[in-house]
């Protein structure tokens, strides 16, 4: 608007130029004179043959063949133009459509269309579907695009103030006066907040006094606590200080926050807080953070319609300088009464709101699945390290695992291999099930194989390598095994001297030296002497008992 509105302070004068004066104009606003053309003239620019190359794939004689003398007991309904398949032949053709290079593993839809160009058969799309779902490629490395799993399940709804609370830490702060993290204590009933700063993650031992001094010696000691399952929350100093005084311990499933959903919503808005007023060096966070407490428990919770001032105290403290006319004391019964009524209203209002709530959120999810003991499942590698260079395009999920059981509606524990050292409780919007029908191809990790008495297994391939307190580790990759199982193993341990060989001449600066003399051969490892990845879990004496012999086996 404003070079708009300097144009028009100018007198414009609008005169016609011939063309052939008008020497300045540039060649986009010229436009080419037009000519006509036959269309009969046109040439393709790629050869006929090139482009029905480039739609057809290159099908082996000996399938051509044999779909062929079997055209004449084709069902009715055939399209004339298609070659029908057989039961017998239709996997291999699923094969060759679905898991291909050139198919890349699509979707149900794609597969469908590429399949139809050539070929039929009445049960097309049913096939196409039972071969994908059991599909163990697309199982690991697709996301599903479906809503979550999993119903809300809301936590029982409490009877009165700071007897139920929620516990987290807000960490990674930028630091103000020593301080980097703020514990966040909230009571589940009223939504009332302390926010305490500290130096640094305390140790559980150094947790119970700070827990004593801001909730206990306020407060009383709760029944409840929800948390994450942080260090200082699970380890064996906090666990018994709680039971010794009553307290119950609730944790937070594995890498699924909205457990403890009260603590993380606060969080958030003492951050959005603290955004709003922290200096640009953003180092005054601790003076605010009292302010911040102030201002977010005077505020009215929408779901109890009352601030956790006045849901605990019975009065909501001045927001600015008021001056009260002189006044009579209430009854301490009165006051007590009101309060009580008022812890009446809240608790009814916190059911209303938690029912309204799981309404809009079941909204946006699926029933979850029943997975009964035994159940294999994958498991979303969403929150799990894997050794890979990039968790962009590594396996969306690993596994498959055996549930050993149910804990609640929406909570399984699944029986994890010794090396994932994390919870073994997920929820189950982690999980989805393995399927199985006729196109289903076990995988079952190959057995050790026995080398002079000992196991070894195999090593399909060297993926890195590293030295770590003085010793050269190779990063394996195990024949039969998921990259949930790769491991780090000592270079004396891996006798793989072709492998090895093969990963330094892809990548002749990694740690190690110059490459392993070729030899023919050698693709075994001795260790893991256990499934690859329980290696870690041995003691260290029997690493330095074990005899290194290296064997060679011929090319396969």
């Amino acid at each position: 608007m404003v070079v708009v509105s300097f144009k028009l302070s100018f007198n414009y004068v609008l005169t016609y130029r011939p063309g052939s004066r008008n020497v300045k104009a540039d060649a986009l606003s010229r436009q080419h004179e037009s000519y006509e053309f036959n269309v009969q003239d046109q040439h393709p620019i790629v050869p006929q043959e090139r482009i029905i190359a480039s739609t057809t794939i290159n099908v082996s004689s000996p399938l051509l063949q044999r779909l062929q003398t079997v055209q004449g007991t084709a069902p009715e309904g055939k399209p004339p133009a298609k070659l029908f398949v057989p039961e017998c032949e239709r996997e291999e053709i699923l094969n060759l459509y679905h898991d291909n290079k050139t198919s890349g593993h699509m979707g149900i839809t794609k597969t469908v269309s590429s399949i139809n160009k050539i070929f039929w058969w009445p049960t097309l799309r049913r096939d196409v579907q039972d071969y994908i779902a059991v599909c163990e490629v697309c199982a690991r490395h697709k996301n599903p695009k479906t809503a979550p799993i999993g119903l809300l399940q809301p936590l029982p709804i409490p009877e009165r103030p700071w007897s139920h609370l929620a516990m987290d830490f807000i960490v990674e702060l930028p630091d103000s006066r020593g301080n980097t993290v703020i514990l966040t204590i909230i009571d589940r009933f009223s939504k009332m907040g302390h926010y305490v700063p500290l130096r640094k993650l305390p140790s559980a031992a150094e947790l119970v006094p700070i827990f004593i001094n801001h909730v206990v010696r306020i407060h009383g000691i709760p029944l409840g606590i929800v948390s994450d399952r942080g260090t200082q929350f699970v380890s064996r100093f906090w666990k018994g200080f709680c039971k010794n005084v009553g307290i119950d311990l609730s944790f937070s499933s594995a890498y699924h926050p909205q457990t403890n959903g009260a603590a993380e919503r606060a969080n958030q808005n003492v951050e959005k807080y603290l955004r709003c007023f922290i200096s640009e060096q953003q180092d005054n966070w601790s003076d605010l953070l009292p302010w911040a407490e102030y201002a977010l428990n005077s505020a009215v919770s929408e779901s109890t319609g009352h601030s956790p001032f006045f849901t605990v105290y019975g009065f909501d403290p001045p927001m600015l300088p008021t001056t009260f006319s002189d006044t009579t004391i209430p009854a301490l019964d009165d006051h007590l009464a009101s309060l009580k009524d008022t812890w009446g209203k809240v608790k009814e209002a916190l059911k209303k709101s938690s029912a309204i709530q799981k309404i809009k959120a079941d909204r946006h999810r699926r029933q979850a699945p029943v997975y009964q003991v035994g159940d294999r499942v994958w498991l979303s590698s969403r929150n799990i390290k894997l050794l890979v260079p990039s968790m962009k395009l590594a396996p969306r999920f690993i596994g498959p695992y055996k549930v050993l059981r149910r804990l609640n509606p929406v909570s399984y524990a699944l029986a994890l291999p010794p090396h994932i050292r994390i919870h073994n409780v997920f929820h189950v919007s982690l999980l989805k099930p393995l399927l199985c029908n006729r196109y289903t191809r076990a995988r079952i990790p190959p057995p050790p194989i026995s080398v002079e008495g000992e196991e070894e297994f195999e090593v399909r391939a060297i993926l890195d390598a590293r030295v770590s307190r003085g010793t050269l580790q190779y990063l394996v990759d195990w024949v039969g095994y998921g990259p949930e199982d790769r491991s780090w193993l000592p270079a004396a341990e891996v006798h793989a001297p072709r492998l090895v060989k093969a990963f330094y001449v892809a990548h002749p600066r990694a740690p190690g030296g110059r490459p392993v003399a070729a030899v023919e051969g050698g693709i075994l490892s001795r260790w893991p002497p256990r499934p690859p990845g329980a290696w870690q879990q041995l003691p260290r004496c029997s690493l330095a008992r074990r005899r290194v012999i290296l064997r060679t086996l011929p090319h396969t």
